[in-house]
């Protein structure tokens, strides 16, 4: 047996049959829809808008999200959801998944914390593939420090007045609307609030950021708010109360990255194992030579510890138990993970992996923005320890 992305998986005892189905489902889909133009999309630096409406009717978009707005929850779990992380990660561009699933930011605020009304003026539409909502959070002037966060939003009698910027907000450009972290009160934690803007209104605008290391394929922008008015029920939550809504918001995104990390991480085995099994140095394939061996040992190693991590923070989620300092290790045993395997693939497949159209080659150069976005190596580490009281 050869060490593919598939047989490099652990067992996983929680998989049942429906999760394998719906794998089989996902994975046609990948095949069929993405697979074949996924290095060209990357190239053009965007995805096409009809993937978006594909991808819902798949199934994709709404996967755990409210029947009453089009979603599919009915015994939707995080086994579920881990699935979805690895076979959009096994494309190889990052910024495809990113661009396409960044509802899955997005949307939740809004799920979970917001009106009725919000919830049906704006999910049935995202779900379906029809409109779009990304997650403004981080700011020119301060990305991980939330809680100080400098955007405003002043009350003028039934509005808001949002004056200030986001930026690096992944689907920024196409987004209809915004679920935005303002500063409504005084400093900290418990003067932010979370509001609901829409890309339409009067004094919004926004620019591209395409100038990337990675992730070409992803629409990153910057946002900009002059004196927009935003209605008061477009809050999400309670006003002052938003840092919690925030706060939850980004358990899901760190799984997701992490659990994406650790299956780009074994497309690079798979890649680094089928060319030391076919290049020949020396009179001999490259698998045939200790060091080259003990390279690929060592991948599927830090693989299997970072698959069993994965799954131990599902299964604390699964019941109800998720700690968010074991979630922020998580995220750092990932993006430690994938950027050893994808620096050793890029090693054993020497020249052929430096040359751009490889799924290592992609990978290695996305090292990065998974190592910062979603919360930086260092914040995660900082946010563990005082969570686990040191």
């Amino acid at each position: 047996m050869s060490l593919t992305f598939d047989s490099a998986r652990m067992p996983n005892p929680h998989m049942r049959e429906e999760h394998e189905a719906w794998r089989t489902q996902l994975r046609r889909f990948v095949d069929t829809e993405i697979m074949p133009y996924a290095e060209q999309w990357d190239e053009d630096g965007h995805i096409p808008i009809e993937l978006w409406p594909k991808a819902a009717e798949v199934g994709l978009l709404g996967l755990g999200y409210p029947e009453a707005f089009g979603g599919i929850s009915e015994g939707i779990d995080s086994w579920h959801n881990w699935i979805t992380n690895e076979e959009l990660a096994r494309i190889g561009v990052g910024g495809i998944p990113a661009s396409l699933m960044v509802h899955g930011i997005g949307l939740p605020p809004v799920i979970n914390w917001g009106s009725e009304a919000m919830k049906q003026a704006v999910a049935p539409s995202v779900i379906a593939g029809e409109k779009h909502i990304a997650l403004g959070i981080t700011e020119p002037g301060g990305g991980s420090d939330v809680a100080n966060l400098s955007t405003t939003a002043e009350r003028d009698g039934d509005h808001f007045i949002v004056n200030g910027s986001k930026t690096y907000i992944t689907g920024g450009m196409r987004a209809n609307w915004v679920s935005t972290a303002v500063r409504t009160g005084g400093e900290g934690p418990g003067g932010v609030s979370m509001l609901l803007i829409p890309t339409d209104a009067e004094g919004f605008s926004r620019t591209a950021l395409d100038r990337k290391q990675g992730w070409w394929a992803s629409d990153t922008a910057t946002l900009y708010f002059d004196n927009v008015r935003v209605p008061v029920e477009n809050l999400i939550g309670e006003e002052n109360k938003g840092f919690l809504v925030i706060m939850t918001n980004f358990n899901g995104e760190r799984m997701a990255m992490a659990s994406g990390m650790e299956a780009m991480a074994r497309v690079c085995l798979e890649e680094a194992v089928a060319w030391a099994q076919e290049r020949k140095t020396f009179g001999k394939r490259l698998a045939d030579h200790q060091v080259i061996r003990h390279k690929i040992a060592q991948m599927k190693q830090k693989l299997n510890a970072t698959q069993a991590y994965v799954r131990a923070c599902y299964e604390s989620i699964e019941s109800g138990t998720p700690n968010p300092g074991d979630i922020a290790m998580l995220k750092v045993q990932a993006s430690e993970t994938v950027e050893f395997c994808a620096r050793e693939a890029m090693q054993i497949l020497g020249g052929i992996g430096y040359m751009r159209g490889s799924r290592v080659e992609r990978i290695y150069r996305e090292v990065r923005v998974n190592a910062i976005g979603g919360g930086s190596e260092e914040i995660m580490r900082d946010l563990a320890s005082r969570q686990y009281g040191i």
